[in-house]
């Protein structure tokens, strides 16, 4: 079973972030070879962090020396090469897949840019998320791809258009 534990700072003040955020955990799950931890006995939870672009900024040079914010930041705490033992080892029946932060300057920009909906952006920034800590990557070009098509696929579960079209003006 996939859980989300969402934590939300101004300007991220709406009620609906909790219920598109499982959603876009889920797709991202559903979408990969690890689709069966939707059903699995133990609860995998995700953990979802909302919040300004300066604390994605302090934890961007922190964790990546890069002194900037930037969209999303993911931080997986299961190795990519256990994740499919993850139902059978857990000591108490939970385990934490890791945590997604995002930050809401950079993602609303993001989103004007491409003229999309905040919620539909940041939607697929969970997806994104979701995946970095299933250990998916897109260091090269075949890791990309990759990657992208899984998010493609698990946003148009969710009804949300490929952001990856590239848009003629």
């Amino acid at each position: 079973m996939i859980e989300i534990a969402l934590s939300q700072e101004v300007p991220w003040t709406q009620d609906r972030w909790e219920a598109l955020a499982l959603a876009a955990v889920r797709a991202a799950v559903g979408a990969t070879p690890y689709g069966t931890l939707l059903a699995a006995p133990a609860t995998v939870e995700v953990s979802i962090r909302l919040t300004s672009d300066v604390e994605v900024q302090a934890l961007n040079h922190q964790y990546r020396g890069k002194d900037k914010p930037t969209n999303v930041l993911s931080f997986p705490m299961v190795q990519s090469d256990l994740i499919d033992t993850v139902s059978q080892n857990s000591d108490d029946g939970e385990v934490l897949l890791g945590d997604i932060v995002l930050a809401h300057g950079v993602c609303t920009a993001e989103a004007a840019e491409r003229g999309i909906s905040v919620a539909d952006h940041a939607t697929h920034l969970i997806v994104h998320g979701t995946l970095h800590l299933l250990g998916y990557d897109h260091i090269n070009d075949d890791e990309g791809d990759a990657m992208e098509a899984i998010e493609r696929d698990a946003l148009a579960s969710l009804g949300i258009a490929d952001p990856y079209i590239i848009r003629e003006d």
